[in-house]
Order: structure tokens, then C-alpha cells, then sequence
């Protein structure tokens, strides 16, 4: 499933799962801001150029894994 987010004031396309893109929602509702924001910060903790889409997968996988312990 293919989005269209803006990032630093630039917009791009970010294909992920529907899975994904639900989590990361929920992730935002839960940290009381906007999906783009939260996109954007984690585009910037892994370094722009990288694979944005495995980025999001990442992080969503670690959040949820932080959950668990």
C-alpha cells in the first residue's frame, strides 16, 4: 500500500503493508501526534537516504518488541 507523506516540508511515497501503516497510526494516536511528525522523526533518527519503508518496519517492530519485555 502505497502513501504520500510529507517529510521535512518534501513530499514521498512510502509503500508499506496495510499492517504497518495501521500500526504506525495507532503509534501516533498513542504519542499524540500527527503520523507525518512521526514519520519524520524516525526518517531522522535513521539518517536520511536510508530505505525509508524498512525504517518504519523497524520501528514498529521494536516498539512493539519493547512492549513485550
Amino acid at each position: 500500500m502505497k502513501r504520500s507523506v510529507t517529510i521535512s516540508g518534501h513530499r514521498t511515497s512510502v509503500s508499506l503493508e496495510a499492517e504497518f501503516w495501521a500500526a504506525l497510526t495507532a503509534i501516533a494516536e498513542h504519542e499524540k501526534q500527527p503520523l507525518a511528525q512521526l514519520i519524520d522523526g524516525i526518517d531522522k533518527r535513521q539518517g536520511r537516504g536510508k530505505n525509508l519503508s524498512s525504517a518504519l518496519r523497524i520501528f514498529v517492530l521494536k516498539h512493539y518488541q519493547k512492549q513485550k519485555a
